[in-house]
């Protein structure tokens, strides 16, 4: 498993790997295979957010829940879809927040590797589901290993700016973050999905992130994703 894994991060988390859960949990997966379960998203793709952002390069973080377990949506990368698969409702809740916070046109596809590609780490609290069994994977490992990617990130010392979606993300990330003395940002509100959308509806969560990170000489995210709609893209 360690192999697959981005340099840097594969150098950071060097200790993690070596603790006997990671062993446990690959034996978990090998097991899956061998009891011809399909699980999402493919092998190769796992650790895509890693792959994506590296972890020097990591500004923003926002955290999800485990990857979606329908055939060739999930890719690695939290609340992001393949390109040609129909948009999920909570990313296209956050799509429609994105326009009302900064006026990008809503995006014709739900792949977010630009957002990956700049900077903005798209993790998932676990890392793999079994088809069409949502939190099948829960408690195999993955979100201890998890735990200790949100403490490298909260140990570095350049300010990060953290987006907890949801009670499951806030109680994820927060555990962490109070224990730590850090000099990152936090922004929580309401998760996107339908059930709570009303409230994630005015965080304003794009906008204020890009301001933070321009008050600490940053470069702010270009959250558009469609070419064509770049000309909206406002900070």
């Amino acid at each position: 498993m360690a192999m697959t894994l981005e340099k840097s991060w594969y150098q950071v988390l060097l200790n993690e790997l070596q603790k006997p859960y990671i062993k446990e949990l690959k034996s978990f997966l090998d097991q899956e295979k061998k009891k011809g379960y399909i699980f999402y998203p493919p092998e190769n793709l796992v650790f895509n957010a890693l792959r994506k952002t590296p972890f020097k390069q990591v500004k923003v973080v926002i955290m999800g829940q485990d990857p979606y377990h329908g055939e060739r949506q999930a890719h690695g990368l939290s609340f992001s879809v393949q390109r040609n698969i129909p948009i999920p409702p909570s990313l296209k809740n956050i799509y429609k927040e994105l326009y009302d916070d900064l006026g990008i046109s809503i995006a014709s596809h739900g792949c977010l590797e630009k957002w990956a590609n700049q900077g903005v780490l798209l993790l998932n609290a676990t890392l793999t589901v079994r088809a069409k069994e949502p939190r099948s994977h829960y408690g195999k490992g993955w979100e201890t290993f998890t735990d200790a990617i949100i403490e490298k990130l909260c140990l570095r010392k350049d300010p990060l700016v953290f987006l907890l979606w949801g009670k499951s993300a806030r109680e994820k990330c927060e555990t962490i973050l109070n224990h730590l003395d850090h000099p990152h940002e936090v922004f929580v509100c309401a998760h996107p999905s339908p059930y709570s959308a009303s409230q994630f509806f005015g965080c304003r969560h794009f906008s204020k992130t890009n301001n933070y990170l321009k008050k600490w000489g940053k470069d702010p995210i270009d959250w558009s994703l469609d070419e064509s709609h770049l000309k909206g893209f406002s900070t």
